[in-house]
């Protein structure tokens, strides 16, 4: 990796080597710097995280979910409590819950929080009163809701949550059937991996985050972990935008990004891909091309936007998404084993990376048959 040196080197060329040294590790942007910074970083690391990320993005993902459980109980009523609508991820649930209950002939009401305290207060406990089979925690922290989680156990409503914590599967405190996810720590680490593969071990990152929800804090302290595994790789900036504001704060964000830091700033991770939505009018503003730098990595939720972007190469080149819509059909799965008395599946869906070279074009990801898989268990 090193060039074989002399064995005499003066002292003005030593000098000049300690300057690289030092400036590469502070950021500098000095020619030297730059120079040093074109070669791998983290060997040892780089070629674990290589080998995770070409099995990520291989598409050939046949459904490995459940095949058998117990036909469809008739007439229900489920209610999709959201955390708020303007979350694509949120919404594409919804919309597979939806899909599913036609299939099993049940009734889905959504209902918007709007994405504030009051507002998902209001709308759970909307959801309770309306005495429904089952409620659908979706996208947001049990425990702030804690007074209607105990109305719905009074009145015997199971829930079940979407990313409502920070494990799949069923959970004791908030009691929940289950929670449907795949698992943080696996979306976290391939984020984190893809950016030190792609910048080949050499990168200055932003991580966009929303603290105020325990998963998704979660979640970005685990990509800050795993990035951190590589000594080469810089993070520069922990950014904090509360989903509900990404709208207003993001593009003020991201211009002020650009001043402090320029070309240091090569790759971006979010907990969401919404954030590269509104970060893509600043990053225009400030003559960055669409397939340029910063590259950016949503660590879900791998909405119909989110594709777009990628497949346009534009300001966003890779998601790790949640197979959205199958995860809408595995909730209704799982409350017709609530119903019938049985278990939960224990399901959880594996991680995959989704970029314009392995996407066909698509607007989303979601395993081969699932569809068909839970059809056949429910009779339908």
């Amino acid at each position: 990796m090193h060039a074989t040196r002399q064995a005499t080197v003066s002292a003005a060329a030593l000098l000049a080597m300690a300057t690289a040294v030092v400036g590469c590790d502070s950021g500098s942007t000095t020619a030297a710097a730059t120079a040093d910074s074109a070669k791998p970083g983290c060997p040892a690391v780089l070629a674990r995280v290589k080998s995770a990320v070409k099995k990520a993005e291989d598409v050939d993902a046949p459904w490995d979910g459940p095949t058998t459980g117990p036909r469809a109980v008739p007439d229900k009523t489920i209610v999709f409590v959201a955390q708020t609508l303007a979350n694509p991820g949120v919404t594409g649930v919804a919309q597979g819950v939806e899909e599913a209950a036609k299939v099993i002939g049940w009734k889905v009401r959504v209902i918007n929080g709007q994405g504030t305290s009051a507002g998902i207060k209001a709308a759970f406990g909307e959801a309770v009163a309306l005495e429904p089979a089952g409620i659908v925690i979706g996208g947001f922290d049990p425990k702030s809701t804690a007074q209607q989680v105990r109305q719905a156990k009074a009145a015997g409503i199971p829930l079940i949550g979407w990313h409502a914590v920070g494990a799949p599967g069923p959970s004791e405190d908030p009691e929940l059937f289950s929670n449907i996810t795949t698992k943080v720590e696996d979306v976290a680490k391939i984020s984190a991996d893809w950016i030190i593969a792609r910048s080949n071990g050499r990168a200055g990152v932003v991580l966009f985050t929303d603290a105020s929800i325990p998963f998704a804090k979660r979640k970005s302290d685990l990509i800050k972990k795993e990035l951190a595994t590589c000594s080469d790789v810089r993070l520069l900036s922990y950014e904090d935008i509360p989903i509900p504001e990404a709208n207003s704060r993001t593009v003020e964000a991201v211009s002020s990004l650009l001043s402090r830091f320029g070309s240091e700033w090569t790759h971006s991770a979010a907990i969401n891909d919404l954030y590269f939505e509104h970060a893509a009018t600043a990053l225009r503003a400030g003559d960055r091309q669409g397939a340029d730098a910063p590259f950016n990595i949503g660590a879900g939720d791998g909405d119909p936007s989110a594709f777009r972007r990628i497949n346009g190469r534009e300001y966003q080149a890779a998601t790790v998404p949640e197979p959205l819509s199958e995860q809408g059909w595995q909730i209704i799965d799982e409350f017709n084993r609530a119903f019938s008395g049985r278990a939960d599946s224990g399901y959880v869906a594996p991680v995959h990376i989704a970029t314009a070279s392995n996407s066909g074009g698509a607007l989303s990801w979601d395993s081969e048959g699932y569809r068909q898989a839970y059809r056949k268990i429910w009779g339908k």
